[in-house]
């Protein structure tokens, strides 16, 4: 960014904290979603993990000056934040029944809908990105790229099943405190970062602490409880065409998975990015780590930083109309096994 980053950190701040929710009415209920950008510009849909929103799992990465520059001079963007996750919120109702992740990934489709938008980037944080894969896998024609974190694409193991079902026990008669937040701060950050050993928990797991201390277990309890209950994406993600970019933290509980989705994606447009000494939430615990993958992956789409531009064009998005070379994997500055990125805890 050179000497232009200071301006570009007080657009950023500008620009971020001066969108608009937006409730939206869905075929399964209403969803909040936090506008951000001109929306004559392209869209790119976002979607959290588990009792997070999109302050809590995002705004690592859009305070990042570079990555926001990045993100928000080529993209409006739409936060999905999944029902009873917004700040706030009032427990939903027993009645209310629980949505299947077909439902979430339809209520997605409704979004789009809502604010008349055609095809999307999709970027998604673990739970968040098996809604957005899922999203994709029904709806090819509406999804340009797809930038994953820690991502799930198989159905539960009996671990991960019966772990869940013990923490959503927890989550109905606890509610978000004690073990349960302990729970959660494990499924997102490294043990460096949370202080297991002789460091001090760091700033960015205290905040998330915060922020889960004000969710609603019986909320919480609801996306877990969805999410628990998925299935195995392995065929459906062999037929899918988007290109798709994949980040994983070496410590994160779901490298597995990231792995494996990685080899049943298409290799001319798949590629994988394993961060060192992180856990799942990379977007959070280092997000720098994320901004030259995701700077060559985009000029794939024609988009650029603002530095590198001689003005301010409106972006296209259109994939189609690049040359085939700029869909390979060695286009988008990583390789097809995965990236071993550092990157110092006090950037």
């Amino acid at each position: 960014m050179g000497d232009s980053s200071g301006s570009v950190s007080v657009d950023v701040e500008r620009i971020y904290f001066g969108g608009k929710a937006h409730p939206v009415r869905t075929r399964y209920g209403s969803v909040s979603v936090s506008v951000y950008g001109d929306e004559d510009k392209p869209a790119l849909i976002t979607y959290p993990d588990v009792a997070l929103n999109y302050m809590s799992c995002f705004q690592g990465l859009f305070f990042c000056p570079e990555a926001a520059s990045l993100l928000l001079h080529n993209f409006c963007i739409y936060h999905i934040t999944p029902q009873g996750h917004e700040l706030g919120a009032a427990p939903i109702s027993s009645d209310v029944p629980v949505l299947s992740v077909d439902d979430l990934a339809d209520q997605v489709a409704d979004v789009l809908d809502f604010f008349g938008l055609g095809s999307v980037m999709c970027l998604g944080v673990t739970a968040g990105a098996y809604v957005l894969t899922l999203f994709a896998t029904k709806y090819r024609e509406r999804v340009l790229g797809l930038m994953l974190v820690s991502p799930l694409c198989k159905a539960p193991s009996w671990t991960e099943w019966l772990y869940n079902k013990v923490l959503l026990n927890l989550l109905y008669y606890c509610g978000t405190r004690g073990l349960v937040n302990e729970c959660l701060l494990q499924r997102y950050f490294s043990a460096e970062v949370r202080g297991d050993g002789q460091d001090p928990e760091s700033e960015i797991v205290q905040a998330c602490r915060s922020l889960l201390d004000e969710r609603k277990g019986v909320n919480v309890f609801r996306f877990l409880k969805s999410v628990n209950e998925r299935r195995d994406l392995t065929e459906a993600l062999k037929k899918l065409q988007c290109r798709t970019l994949i980040f994983v933290g070496e410590n994160s509980q779901f490298h597995d998975d990231a792995v494996h989705m990685t080899t049943k994606l298409d290799r001319r447009y798949c590629a994988l990015v394993e961060v060192q000494a992180c856990g799942s939430l990379v977007t959070e615990e280092q997000p720098h780590a994320m901004l030259i993958p995701m700077e060559y992956f985009l000029i794939g789409y024609g988009l650029y930083r603002p530095s590198q531009l001689d003005s301010s064009p409106r972006s296209t998005l259109n994939p189609f109309c690049i040359s085939p070379e700029l869909l390979s994997p060695e286009s988008m500055g990583v390789k097809l096994k995965p990236i071993k990125t550092r990157i110092s805890l006090n950037v």
